[in-house]
């Protein structure tokens, strides 16, 4: 079931629920249940659909129309004329039952007839009950009867806007945001891979035109891929495959690697670059021609997780501001945390002789 049909379901039941009320806080419980003969019952059945669709109104119309844009007088002035509909159109529409006018009844002389009740002094117009075809008579019980449930919903629909339009917002922050870092990756790594093959073209070696197919099946992937959400993991495994091929290719004999992958990857999903930039910096400050340089790379995938465990020891370099630059590693995290909030472990030890990264991301 997706979060459209669940919001229509959830929003189903609450109708349902809130028309209940006034069956089931009547005064007369076993006959509010008919509501053919309950007209107290037909009215406030009435006043609630009516409140019902006050609520969507509310909702769609009134909320963005007047309070977004700070028409607060008219949005209360929409509000009270809503509220005098709630209340008077059920007693226009369900009036009290009329009986057909009958003829009286003959009465002898000595009959006389029945005593009427005196009303209480102050309270004539208000304890008066109509008799049939009589119109009946609106007071402050009238007026007062729905006002709490009103302003009820009122609130809830207001409150319930506020807290979609933040998180509309909040979503396109996040997205924004992604996509910025995103434009921050993408030309980092052409830059290092355009670099390994330089230094291949520069050796005249034979492996230049094998990585230039693999440079271009990962900027295929790059540029096809990486502005989704989420990808295929087999695909993201691929695009990290090639970029170990190339660095085999360029490093030949002059690093110990080890690559290892396992698991099932078939119809897993995971973020776009998201593990890449691990990987890039092992080689980025771990590899020295002069230097004995070793890298580990093994990446484990469960029914619901990924682990990779990635270490590299340390090597000195020439440029030490290259070595302390940490853009990748930064930009992935800030990702994680937007992609994957409260679903991913990252340790990263950063000892004297080794840099080693955990990584467990819940994929399922």
């Amino acid at each position: 079931m997706n979060n459209k049909t669940r919001q229509v379901l959830l929003h189903v039941c609450g109708c349902m629920v809130f028309l209940m009320l006034p069956v089931l806080f009547a005064p007369d419980l076993p006959e509010s249940f008919n509501i053919t003969r309950s007209i107290p019952t037909q009215r406030n059945m009435l006043a609630y659909l009516l409140m019902i669709a006050f609520f969507y109104l509310n909702y769609f119309v009134l909320i963005p129309r007047f309070y977004f844009t700070g028409k607060y007088a008219r949005f209360v002035i929409a509000i009270l004329l809503c509220f005098m509909v709630v209340v008077t159109l059920p007693h226009f529409i369900i009036p009290n039952g009329s009986h057909r006018s009958q003829p009286p009844p003959r009465r002898e002389l000595s009959d006389r007839p029945p005593p009427r009740p005196m009303p209480m002094p102050g309270n004539e117009g208000f304890n008066r009950q109509p008799g049939p075809g009589e119109p009946e008579r609106f007071s402050v019980f009238n007026i007062t009867q729905h006002l709490f449930i009103f302003l009820a919903v009122v609130f809830f629909s207001l409150i319930l806007r506020i807290s979609n339009r933040w998180k509309q917002s909040e979503r396109e922050k996040l997205n924004a945001e992604l996509q910025y870092l995103k434009s921050q990756v993408n030309p980092h790594f052409l830059f290092n891979t355009l670099n390994n093959i330089y230094s291949l073209a520069l050796q005249k070696s034979d492996n230049t035109a094998s990585a230039v197919v693999k440079l271009s099946g990962m900027m295929r992937y790059v540029l096809s891929e990486a502005d989704k959400d989420y990808v295929p993991l087999e695909k993201e495994l691929a695009y990290i495959n090639s970029y170990i091929e190339l660095q085999k290719i360029r490093f030949e004999d002059t690093v110990k690697l080890e690559f290892e992958t396992g698991g099932d990857q078939h119809g897993k999903k995971i973020a776009p670059l998201i593990l890449i930039s691990f990987i890039e910096n092992a080689f980025k400050h771990g590899v020295n021609a002069e230097e004995d340089s070793d890298i580990s790379i093994r990446i484990h995938i469960t029914e619901t997780e990924l682990d990779m465990l990635v270490t590299n020891n340390k090597v000195t370099h020439a440029d030490d501001t290259a070595q302390h630059s940490g853009l990748g590693i930064e930009n992935t995290k800030n990702r994680l945390q937007l992609l994957y909030p409260f679903k991913h472990t990252l340790v990263i030890d950063d000892s004297s002789d080794n840099f080693t990264v955990a990584l467990k991301l819940i994929i399922a």
